[in-house]
């Protein structure tokens, strides 16, 4: 018997004054995977991740998740979905205003009801979870290297211990070593938290490292999904050129050597 999905987007269209983004897009996230998103700029990565969690309304199209609906909710029970959910955004993007717990502890003081010492426990946690230090609780965003940046970004990500979590290009602009410890780190939280983690990426090494599985962005829609293997026999021109192309074949041989 399989399992409903955590996710189920179905017809999904979004729009920009003329310019159609998605175009009767459907996708299932199962519970517990990690789901790389991947495809050529301007096919909707971010915007899909957007959509899912509310933050754009689409022009057609279903989004549900946990089995309730996110376009048609009302105040309260939006408010109760976001609770089990966590988004790491671009570059963390933490309050540039806020040091690093009270960034971690903002999803907090909106959406709990705890006291000042509580939060300030609770999001002293999740920083070293994150291989955060105490000696960078103070630090602000400016005062950190980019890694640690995306970091604090997911210590805020994980804030509510969600279920599901969203990251949006997590890896972008570290050096190899710092991204393969994100991934690591990634990795190791999904095991440890029971997450379901949906990702959007480019990096070919995460997709190798650490991706159940991949959705592939194009023409409006989800072209296909599967395994990392599965994608190989994938018969489109994109496809071809991302999973076969010089970068993918250094990739593959990087991880069949490690």
């Amino acid at each position: 018997m399989t399992q409903d999905p955590i996710i189920s987007v179905r017809g999904l269209v979004t729009r920009f004054g003329k310019t159609t983004v998605h175009d009767g897009l459907d996708l299932d996230v199962q519970r517990g995977e990690i789901i790389g998103i991947v495809g050529g700029s301007g096919t909707g990565k971010s915007v899909l991740l957007r959509a899912i969690v509310g933050l754009l309304k689409p022009a057609e199209g279903q989004i549900t998740v946990f089995g309730k609906s996110v376009r048609d909710t009302g105040a309260e029970d939006y408010r109760r979905l976001r609770k089990r959910w966590g988004v790491m955004f671009q570059g963390g993007a933490l309050f540039s205003s806020l040091d690093v717990q009270q960034n971690v502890e903002a999803p907090m003081r909106e959406l709990l009801d705890l006291s000042p010492e509580t939060r300030a426990a609770l999001a002293a946690i999740k920083i070293r979870m994150v291989g955060l230090s105490d000696d960078d609780l103070q630090k602000m965003p400016s005062e950190l290297s980019g890694g640690m940046r995306k970091r604090a970004g997911f210590a805020r990500a994980i804030a509510l211990d969600p279920e599901i979590v969203f990251l949006d290009e997590p890896t972008a602009g570290l050096d190899p070593i710092g991204a393969a410890a994100f991934d690591d780190l990634t990795a190791h939280l999904r095991h440890a938290l029971g997450l379901t983690v949906f990702l959007v990426t480019h990096d070919l090494d995460t997709l190798h490292a650490i991706c159940d599985r991949v959705a592939v962005l194009a023409e409006g829609r989800v072209l296909a999904t599967g395994t990392m293997s599965e994608m190989l026999d994938v018969d489109h021109p994109w496809v071809q050129d991302y999973f076969k192309g010089p970068r993918a074949r250094a990739a593959l041989t990087q991880k069949e050597t490690v």
